[in-house]
């Protein structure tokens, strides 16, 4: 049998054109990839949040939406889905985050911006403390997050993690809940966000919470936008108690020109960079998932619509 693959996300149908087809047939899957069908046709749905197709009742022979966004907090809320719903852990998209996590936790624990902007030319012999002496938390232990404390780790950061709920970590201390949030930030120098949003974890960074690491901590931030309250952070940094935050996401984007991120020497803005779905690595991910439930077998990456992700 031949099934009917609709590719609804048609601004990134030139990246998959290729490689999704082939992807498939290496997974061994009979199938054809289509951007229009008849919806009663449809076995499975490719899908980006950003897409035109936001009624899903016609399609109900659909076996599963597979999305192509590793967040999927626009379309969990959506009456209509009724299919399982598969979110994007993309190997491409974890080696650059991991990547931007630990380039830049390296940047700030090296001290590296003192001797790239020195106009003034001081010759200043100090060395920065060993990373084992340097206490890091990374909140989030999803796909993403347990990759990049895992990486830190290996590089023999003190690493905590923290999650909403019980994880175990190979390597890592671990908390969770309300509680644990207070000791996995408590004294944090670098505190590494990869939450979700959801209700739960909006503003999780706040005026209370940005008070619990050590003075002076960095805050990196390649989650999402709305975990900052950005007032509470501004006011965090006029003080001292937040060093230095180095933002990848934020809640409007592009960024505003006259946001008051753009011209704070204490704030580094990077545009939404820090890692990417790659179309190669990702066809792949999709195949497998198309594969196992044509086998019968588990679908991966399910979203728990009750948690939010």
């Amino acid at each position: 049998m031949t099934l009917t693959v609709l590719f609804a996300a048609p601004e990134l149908w030139p990246q998959y054109e290729t490689h999704l087809p082939k992807a498939l047939a290496e997974a061994g899957v009979t199938a054809k990839v289509v951007t229009e069908a008849a919806p009663e046709t449809v076995d499975f749905i490719v899908y980006a949040p950003s897409a035109p197709l936001q009624d899903f009742t016609p399609y109900r022979n659909c076996r599963a939406v597979l999305s192509l966004w590793a967040g999927v907090e626009r379309i969990v809320g959506n009456d209509t889905l009724t299919q399982p719903l598969c979110r994007m852990v993309d190997p491409g998209l974890t080696e650059g985050m991991v990547e931007w996590v630990v380039g830049h936790t390296l940047r700030h624990h090296l001290g590296m911006d003192r001797h790239i902007i020195n106009p003034g030319q001081i010759w200043d012999p100090v060395c920065p403390p060993l990373a084992r002496e340097r206490r890091v938390t990374v909140l989030g232990l999803g796909a993403l997050g347990t990759a990049c404390a895992q990486a830190l780790a290996a590089l023999n950061f003190r690493v905590t993690g923290w999650s909403r709920t019980e994880k175990s970590v190979p390597g890592l201390q671990c908390h969770w809940g309300e509680a644990g949030l207070t000791t996995a930030l408590q004294g944090a120098e670098i505190v590494v966000t990869l939450l979700p949003r959801t209700p739960a974890t909006e503003n999780i960074l706040n005026a209370e919470s940005l008070t619990l690491p050590a003075r002076g901590a960095v805050i990196l931030n390649p989650g999402r936008g709305a975990l900052i309250d950005e007032d509470a952070l501004l006011a965090a940094l006029d003080t001292g108690q937040i060093g230095h935050a180095t933002l990848d996401v934020f809640r409007t984007e592009p960024l505003p020109k006259d946001h008051p991120f753009w011209t704070d020497p204490r704030v580094t803005v990077t545009p939404h960079i820090a890692a990417d779905t790659r179309a190669v690595s990702a066809a792949r991910v999709i195949a497998e998932n198309i594969r196992r439930n044509v086998a019968g077998e588990e679908l991966l990456h399910v979203v728990n619509r009750r948690l939010g992700y």
